[in-house]
């Protein structure tokens, strides 16, 4: 029996108001003209350089994510309940990792347990006791949501470490802009181009103690191999801050300075975009090429600030991701906006049982695993696999989480065939700094291939723009 999924645009077989200008758009255009106006999103793509890289796979290193020009669309209310979940989400997030790197008083009062934190390999003994500016660990904070029905909507993850695909979000925008000017006029659209200036704010807003005048602000990254690289070069040049490799930084008297051509340059805040374990050879990987030797010593002697900071990752495990809503109440004294999706730790041995009997039926995910990898979708595995990814369960269950096969809603997605639902997910970025903000829209990620649940763009997923309609 097939699974009744919730159509963003129609409901009762009428199109819902605010997809009308929509319908009547796509009624107009003939397919030679959409065809055509594909063509020219992919090479404006190309183009730019808005490519991705994924590791391990031979053929293109820069392939483009597959762009549908169908945009999604939320009314002002729904918007409204959303960026109340996700602001008061990433405030109970940021007290959670304040309090553990702390006196961890959740886990005093039992409300976590211990083993979940201390020995979770993203916690990082190097920043326990340490407050960073504004107590603020996790500066910019994507939150993956997913929609079941007219008013339900559900936080399939948490993002805390550095969240990817905020540039899709602002060139989806741009490009749909310059193709369909006149959609932009017959619909009153909340812009999401503030978002570079909002986020040069909130970096700047966390700069350090010893901090001298206005902040200088740079992004760290891995260098052009990395698969978001085009990302890190897209936001410096939007924020007009400087992009660096660890080899443009040096530690010395205390602070971290940029080489450059005038002479060294103090740097206060660096948006990191490499992972905990390169950004210190001298306090974390020994190996590191990437990051720079005694970075961490002024970090915790107020001479930088790291956003988001070392050891934010904790609080975006898949197994702490379970009790968020509990971080809610305990650090906020609020109910929870946004629910959970209903979640089965495999670590405990009746959920263990549970999952291990219904595995058919659920999607299993590794708690550290990311991008769509290291997960089951049980309703659409294969025997063989099912029997493999058990075994795999049953070795470690404490690095599985399971959750029930979502009826995620569709939007209508430009195909071959003309326009067909394909299911979808949506990543706010919310800015966490002196205040916290978020730009009215998203990143809206579509699994392009017919029935599946899958939206990574590693795994054939695409983007489209968010629109929120203003009042």
């Amino acid at each position: 029996m097939a699974i009744p999924y919730f159509n963003e645009m129609y409901q009762n077989d009428q199109v819902r108001p605010l997809y009308a200008r929509l319908e009547d758009w796509t009624r107009a255009m003939p397919a030679e003209l959409r065809q055509m106006k594909q063509a020219e999103a992919e090479a404006l793509f190309r183009r730019i350089g808005i490519t991705f890289a994924v590791y391990g796979e031979g053929g293109d290193p820069d392939r483009l994510i597959p762009f549908d020009m169908f945009p999604r669309v939320f009314t002002q209310t729904e918007w409204r309940k959303l960026e109340r979940g996700i602001k008061q989400r990433a405030r109970a997030l940021n007290a959670f990792l304040l309090d553990v790197y702390g006196r961890g008083e959740i886990i005093r009062a039992g409300r976590i347990p211990a083993r979940l934190v201390y020995q979770n390999e993203a916690y990082e003994r190097a920043v326990a006791g340490f407050v960073p500016p504004r107590g603020v660990y996790s500066h910019i904070v994507g939150i993956d949501l997913v929609r079941t029905g007219p008013e339900d909507f559900f936080v399939l993850e948490d993002n805390c470490r550095t969240p990817s695909g905020v540039s899709y979000m602002l060139e989806n925008r741009e490009i749909m802009m310059r193709m369909f000017p006149a959609l932009f006029r017959e619909n009153r659209i909340e812009p999401v181009d503030g978002y570079p200036d909002l986020l040069r704010r909130t970096l700047a807003s966390v700069a350090p103690a010893k901090c001298e005048g206005e902040p200088t602000v740079v992004i760290l990254t891995p260098g052009h191999f990395n698969s978001a690289y085009y990302e890190h070069s897209f936001l410096a040049d939007l924020m007009g801050v400087e992009l660096v490799e660890g080899a443009d930084l040096f530690v010395e008297a205390g602070f971290v300075w940029m080489r450059t051509t005038q002479g060294p340059r103090r740097v206060d805040v660096i948006y990191r975009r490499i992972d905990d374990a390169f950004l210190d050879p001298l306090c974390f990987r020994p190996d590191s090429m990437l990051g720079i030797a005694g970075l961490m010593d002024v970090y915790r002697s107020g001479g930088v600030s790291i956003c988001s900071a070392p050891g934010a990752g904790v609080a975006d495990d898949k197994a702490i991701y379970t009790y968020v809503p509990e971080m809610i109440r305990f650090y906020l004294g609020e109910e929870p906006v946004l629910q959970n999706v209903p979640t089965w730790q495999c670590g405990k041995s009746d959920d263990l049982k549970y999952v291990l009997e219904n595995m058919t039926e659920l999607v299993v995910k590794e708690v550290h695993g990311s991008g769509g990898y290291g997960m089951l979708v049980g309703p659409r595995a294969t025997k063989a696999e099912i029997a493999a990814f058990r075994d795999r369960v049953a070795a470690k269950p404490g690095n599985y989480i399971a959750q029930p096969t979502l009826a995620l809603s569709t939007t209508p997605t430009f195909v071959e065939q003309g326009i067909a639902p394909r299911h979808v997910d949506l990543r706010p970025y919310c800015l966490v700094g002196e205040r916290i903000e978020l730009v009215p829209g998203g990143l809206t990620r579509v699994a392009l291939t017919e029935g599946s649940l899958v939206v990574n763009s590693s795994q054939g997923g695409g983007v489209k723009d968010t629109w929120v309609l203003a009042e």
